[in-house]
């Protein structure tokens, strides 16, 4: 009876708890977009650059009469320079974020892989949780896949908790973060 008892308790945290580890995993991911995001923001350099380009662009169109031609062209050949100067640095800077968030990523999703695994082994033909069969009618065939059935209940398996756990974290991450 006591066994019975913890075992139904089990049954009924593992559904919420499923839940959870999947949306930490899907928070952690976003978390790292937002942090790349905000590395990836101009530097106090470039955005220096940035505004003398500007600057230079302002000055040469100023000048657009004949007698200053050639010094509307030199302005116009300088901000050109400026720009590759700025594409140039704003390319090496990315390429030293994507590959500093690249090992974080790649570091997130085998410890995803390596929790899913272990989670499909561990509740593989068991009930991950129970739905009453109205809710779920045309589908709980599915839902109940290599996890049993009941009669006016369907009994989830851990391969269809996993895609609904995963579909409704994403959407809340991207509902948060939106």
């Amino acid at each position: 009876m006591v066994v019975e008892s913890f075992e139904e308790s089990g049954k009924s945290l593992a559904a919420p708890t499923i839940f959870v580890v999947v949306l930490v995993f899907h928070v952690c991911y976003k978390y790292i977009e937002l942090w790349k995001k905000k590395k990836l923001s101009m530097s106090d350099s470039d955005i220096q650059l940035q505004a003398e380009i500007k600057q230079l662009l302002r000055e040469a169109n100023s000048s657009s009469q004949p007698s200053t031609f050639a010094q509307a062209a030199k302005l116009r050949r300088q901000a050109a320079a400026k720009e590759k100067e700025l594409a140039k640095n704003q390319e090496l800077h990315g390429k030293d974020i994507e590959s500093s968030f690249g090992i974080y990523k790649s570091l997130i999703m085998i410890s995803q892989i390596i929790t899913y695994i272990m989670l499909i082994i561990w509740f593989w033909n068991t009930t991950v949780t129970t739905i009453s069969n109205q809710l779920v009618k045309p589908f709980g065939s599915l839902l109940s896949w290599k996890a049993g059935s009941g009669s006016s209940y369907v009994a989830v398996g851990i391969i269809p908790w996993l895609f609904v756990s995963t579909r409704v974290s994403k959407f809340i991450c991207r509902k948060v973060w939106s």
